[in-house]
Formats: structure tokens, sequence, C-alpha cells
């Protein structure tokens, strides 16, 4: 099954922007998930059990090097690739 997560950060520190760029590069470098940054989140699809896997691990990696931050997360049962697939035909 494939899932689409929207995700936002909110670092509770002065310089907010680093950390939240540092996590969505490391999302960026796995294998697996397709990425896409908005101005006030970002969208995480692909397998279920990777991207649950791949989140647990970097929002925790977050709060170890931040500190306290925040995460609001929406989930969707959704294949984004296979819609952008059908967009593009």
């Amino acid at each position: 099954m494939q899932v689409m997560v929207e995700l936002s950060l909110y670092p509770l520190v002065n310089e907010y922007i680093p950390p939240i760029q540092n996590f969505i590069d490391r999302l960026n470098s796995h294998q697996g998930l397709l990425v896409t940054t908005c101005s006030t989140s970002t969208q995480v699809s692909g397998e279920y059990g990777l991207v649950m896997d791949i989140l647990g691990k970097e929002m925790q990696r977050t709060h170890e090097e931040v500190g306290q931050a925040i995460f609001v997360a929406k989930f969707l049962n959704f294949d984004a690739m296979q819609a952008r697939k059908k967009n593009n035909d």
C-alpha cells in the first residue's frame, strides 16, 4: 500500500530554518521516497512501511538534535507516483 504524508515541522528554537532544511535534505537522501516541498509543508510519498520507518527515524533524529520541535502530519493512503503518471498521460 502507498501512503502520502504531509508534514510541517516547527522547531522551538530561534534559528528554525536550518533544522527544517536539514530534515528535508535527509528525507531527500532516501531512495524510494517522493519528496515535494512547499512553503509551509513537505509531502512524502512511497511504500507505507518504508515511509513510516524513515519518518520515525528522521523525526527522532530531529528531536535529538534540535530538542523541542513540533511535527504536524496528515496521512493519506494515496499513490502519488501513479497519480503523476495519470496526469502526464
